[in-house]
């Protein structure tokens, strides 16, 4: 369970019991499926976590655009299963844009039927060659009367040959800057899609291949005016990115406790258990004092978003780069402490350990996050000099 208190000046009272009924689900709805423990398990029980988390409204809080109630939500599942927060992070993520740009009638023949868990959803930019860099991304959209014609490849898609509905982003002018790409809805049934291929993590989670031979969409799937695929993606990744951080604190969490609650059992002889030494015990104090500053940054940073600050751009990048990364050391402790145990395939923490190393990758690198950061402080210190030489 997310430890509330020390993000409790964040968070409102529906917040706290938001969180003590997602406990309950998790435990009693979720917990039962166990975890998947291959690729194709993964797809099966993503389908199936998908219709219970809509048939318990808990998808409603994206359409609400409550950010907090999202990032409680992903750490709660994270928890108790990396693939059921995942699933809740990409319906998030692939119904964003469609919050943020689609018309009135686009959204209202989707939007209930991806609240209900009935349309799975996926969030389509990155391709073969082109990771963190989105100007080198070559996946076409082309004027056709009333629509438009896609035609590239997409890979590492998550939900891709799973999803019902992709937002998919591609170029329409290869000459306008930052306004080459658009955003477009692309149905699985439509004409020319292909799901090309799985590609198979270390830790179950539906990814692969998706292709567009020559598929035709109506003007009205396009998300925005032509131009403001950018605008549209980054929109989308500036709103959910510290969910990220949040998700990794769910992970830190479950690792900490297993690490907890070996520590206090482990017999190491003469009436002395495992928590008694000091090396140890450093781990667990670095971890706990790294989790808290984790969670400080993560709610932070939705808190600005939920009040209505225009961008988080800056809290976002810092609340993600430091809550995966510190994640991954709380965990990486959590295995220490455990020893051999913590290495067996099927214990959480070793699940864990699989499933936390992917957080620091997606929706943009640690590096990445590092460069939006030292971006911002040297373009503010900059304007700073300017207007103290002015």
């Amino acid at each position: 369970m997310p430890e509330l208190s020390t993000v409790r000046a964040f968070l409102e009272e529906h917040h706290h019991r938001l969180v003590e009924r997602a406990v309950e689900f998790v435990h009693h709805d979720l917990r039962p499926l166990g975890e998947a423990d291959s690729d194709d398990a993964a797809r099966r029980q993503a389908r199936e976590v998908l219709a219970r988390l809509g048939d318990g409204g808990w998808l409603q809080p994206i359409a609400d655009r409550d950010l907090r109630a999202c990032g409680l939500l992903r750490e709660t599942l994270a928890e108790v299963s990396p693939l059921a927060d995942a699933v809740f992070a990409l319906q998030a993520l692939g119904s964003m844009p469609l919050l943020l740009a689609a018309s009135d009638s686009v959204r209202e023949t989707w939007l209930p039927r991806i609240l209900r868990g009935e349309v799975m959803t996926a969030f389509a930019m990155t391709e073969e060659e082109a990771g963190s860099d989105v100007a080198r991304l070559t996946s076409t959209a082309v004027r056709d009367g009333d629509g438009y014609v896609l035609s590239g490849e997409k890979s590492f898609i998550s939900n891709a040959g799973l999803a019902d509905l992709y937002t998919v982003f591609a170029v329409t002018d290869p000459e306008a800057g930052k306004r080459r790409l658009s955003c477009f809805l692309v149905s699985a049934d439509t004409a020319g899609f292909e799901f090309v291929a799985p590609q198979v993590l270390s830790a179950p989670h539906p990814l692969g291949r998706i292709a567009f031979h020559g598929c035709r969409v109506g003007r009205e799937m396009r998300l925005g005016a032509e131009g403001d695929g950018l605008k549209v993606g980054l929109g989308t990744l500036d709103r959910l990115r510290a969910t990220v951080g949040a998700a990794a604190c769910g992970m830190a969490q479950r690792a900490l406790d297993e690490a907890l609650d070996h520590a206090l059992t482990r017999s190491v002889g003469d009436g002395t258990v495992l928590g008694d030494y000091q090396l140890i015990r450093e781990k667990l104090a670095r971890s706990a004092t790294e989790l808290a500053a984790a969670r400080l940054l993560v709610y932070r940073a939705l808190w600005e978003r939920d009040l209505g600050a225009e961008r988080t751009t800056v809290e976002a990048a810092m609340a993600k780069s430091f809550a995966t990364e510190a994640a991954q050391r709380i965990v990486d402790d959590a295995i220490q402490v455990l020893g051999g145990r913590g290495c067996l395939a099927q214990h959480p923490v070793d699940r864990l350990y699989r499933a936390v190393r992917a957080l620091r990758i997606y929706e943009g690198t640690t590096e990445i996050q590092h460069l939006i950061l030292a971006g911002h402080l040297l373009a503010a210190r900059r304007r700073r000099l300017d207007e103290e030489a002015g």
